[in-house]
Parts: C-alpha cells; sequence; structure tokens
C-alpha cells in the first residue's frame, strides 16, 4: 500500500471534503512503511519536524491555517536530505533514498500549495 496526499476544503456543514487529484498531478506521499521508516524517522523528528511525524501512529490532517508551517517543514526536510537519508534503515541505499524521498515529497509540495490557492488543508493517509 502507499500513502496518498490529498487536497481537503472543509464545507459550510464543517465536514472535510477531499477534492480530486488534478490530471497532471501525482498524489503519491510514499509507501505505507513511510509512515514510521521515512516521515515519522528519528531523523525527520530530530530536524524539530511536528507534521510529518504524526504519520507514525495517525493519519495526517493538515489544516489551512498550518499549510505554510507545513510548507516550512517539507522544504527542512528537503534541506536536510543528505543528512536524513545516511540515517535511514539500511535496506535502501542512501542514493535510493536521495532519489525516492524527493519525489514524493515534490507531490507532497504541489499539494500543499494548491491548498494554499484555496484556503483549503492537507491530508496525507
Amino acid at each position: 500500500m502507499s500513502l496518498s496526499v490529498d487536497v481537503f476544503v472543509i464545507g459550510s456543514d464543517g465536514k472535510l471534503i477531499i477534492l480530486d487529484v488534478p490530471p497532471d498531478c501525482s498524489d503519491l506521499a510514499g509507501f505505507e512503511r513511510w509512515r514510521t521508516t521515512v516521515w515519522g524517522s528519528e531523523p525527520v523528528r530530530s530536524l524539530g519536524a511536528r507534521f510529518l511525524p504524526q504519520l507514525a501512529t495517525e493519519d495526517l490532517y493538515v489544516y489551512p491555517g498550518d499549510v505554510q508551517d507545513f510548507l516550512d517543514e517539507c522544504g527542512l526536510v528537503l534541506g536536510n536530505l543528505p543528512r536524513i537519508a545516511a540515517r535511514l534503515e539500511p535496506s535502501k541505499s542512501f542514493e535510493w533514498y536521495m532519489d525516492a524521498i524527493p519525489a514524493r515529497l515534490a507531490n507532497i509540495i504541489d499539494a500543499a500549495r494548491r491548498a494554499q490557492r484555496i484556503g483549503g488543508g492537507v491530508l496525507i493517509w
């Protein structure tokens, strides 16, 4: 199974409405095991990340008021990618992580920017 990233808005009744993924976008946010092995890993947590590590125990809801902070956290992860990749589980190579993590983060960042433009939020599940 894979993690998905989606954009949501909050309806007038207070319920979340998950929007369709645009045809030119991807909703891939990593493998299911990345909840703990990447996004919730010690190297990511050690950066002070507060959003992505939540995936280790639950789905991640980034509400509209937090989207910019979430984007900043994604940038923090990208900016520390070599340090993170070097400390992740050795079942994959450093080079593999250096390719795979930015690809999934690009999808997450794209969703967050789309959410920001419409006053929506981000769901990773």
